[in-house]
């Protein structure tokens, strides 16, 4: 059976596709969660207009994402946590009190999108990275300082 995707399907192929798959795997699977249309004229003329408005919205997301990138650069969080010896921490700075600092500067950023490259165990200043809405990326800073 023919079917065209309606979205990126990691196993199959891009938006607006058209492949052939078993008649099963399209009405059982792929019909009812929404990832494909049958291969018709009339489905072909809805894609389009999916792809419109997927454009639009992606244009929309990458413009939030820029003025969020844009603010991200000018944040500096600090983070108070307990040392021990020779200025080490108790523990490590996570991405989640990171989320949790940036919430209560009025930031609502998941977890899952701040990334650190190394874990935080020590005194200073440190550039932490953020994935955003279309593969942007924006640079925080951080000071880890003793409580």
């Amino acid at each position: 059976m023919k079917v065209i995707l309606r979205q990126d399907f990691e196993k199959l192929g891009q938006m607006g596709q058209v492949v052939d798959v078993k008649n099963g795997y399209a009405r059982n699977y792929l019909f009812p969660r929404n990832i494909a249309y049958p291969a018709t004229p009339s489905s072909l003329k809805m894609l389009e207009e999916e792809k419109k408005q997927h454009a639009k919205k992606l244009d929309k997301e990458r413009k939030s994402s820029e003025t969020l990138a844009a603010q991200l650069e000018k944040v500096s969080l600090t983070v108070k946590m307990k040392v021990g010896e020779d200025d080490k921490l108790f523990g490590s700075v996570t991405s989640q009190m990171i989320s949790d600092s940036l919430k209560e500067k009025g930031f609502t950023l998941d977890k899952r999108q701040i990334e650190l490259d190394d874990s935080i165990k020590a005194l200073g200043v440190y550039d932490v990275n953020v994935k955003l809405a279309g593969g942007l990326a924006g640079k925080l800073k951080v000071w880890v300082v003793r409580e």
